[in-house]
């Protein structure tokens, strides 16, 4: 079984991706986490989790939604985490969770994709993304075929910068950075609640037809970058870069 965890479409994509090659059923979990889902799943054998890079892990939501579910029937577990430059240690986390699940791991691996997070960095024009992701064709093909033949992933980098980020800086990152607090909407909203709908915290309402956000927020980018109108900005960060998600392509 696939679990995909996606703010704007990259994780969904290789997914469905690996789905089709391998004919495993997928699992959306951002459902599963926006309905606080976490009844035990009957995944069969072999379980793989797609998600983005959140602070060079993999997303806390998603990792505190597979501590909190059982997997019935579960032995191994594979992750493929995609990212705009890298991953860090993330395969250390990723073990230990396996560990705790008490899976097989599998290995982690690293599948370049189109920056999204546009709260601190600039997502690439729809050209430019393009490119982007007939270049990660290739290793979504690689992780098809190791997923379908039952092989472990290479081991990915991991020198001291990567465990340096992936380490300390994460829950540093988290603590100072992840809010919700410099999200706004300007006059060209149209109260559509498509924010609303897209966040998997369900951090979002709507006030007189304008969105207001909460605190629990986990900057998957969905609200906007997902926005029909681009009223929503990330105070001045995002004013001015493109909006991405995988769909617009």
């Amino acid at each position: 079984m696939i679990l995909y965890f996606s703010g704007t479409g990259n994780s969904k994509y290789i997914a469905k991706r690996i789905a089709e090659a391998t004919r495993e059923n997928t699992v959306d979990l951002n459902m599963k986490i926006k309905e606080n889902d976490t009844s035990p799943l009957q995944t069969g054998r072999d379980v793989i989790i797609v998600t983005p890079t959140y602070a060079w892990r993999i997303p806390k939501i998603v990792s505190e939604w597979i501590d909190k579910t059982e997997f019935i029937d579960g032995k191994r577990i594979w992750f493929v985490m995609n990212c705009g430059s890298e991953i860090g240690n993330a395969a250390k986390y990723n073990r230990e969770l396996s560990e705790q699940k008490k899976l097989q791991y599998m290995g982690t691996a690293r599948i370049l994709m189109p920056e999204n997070y546009i709260a601190m960095f600039d997502a690439p024009k729809a050209e430019e993304a393009r490119k982007i992701v007939a270049k990660a064709e290739p290793d979504i093909e690689k992780v098809i075929a190791y997923i379908r033949n039952g092989k472990e992933f290479c081991l990915p980098r991991n020198n001291l910068y990567d465990r340096f980020m992936s380490g300390p800086v994460n829950p540093i990152f988290y603590k100072f950075f992840v809010k919700a607090n410099a999200f706004q909407a300007n006059d060209s909203c149209i109260g559509c609640g498509q924010c609303v709908k897209k966040c998997p915290l369900n951090n979002i309402r709507l006030e007189q037809e304008k969105p207001v956000w909460s605190k629990n927020c986990t900057h998957c980018m969905a609200c906007i970058c997902y926005c029909p109108t681009e009223a929503i900005e990330y105070g001045k960060k995002s004013v001015g870069k493109p909006r991405y998600h995988f769909e617009a392509l």
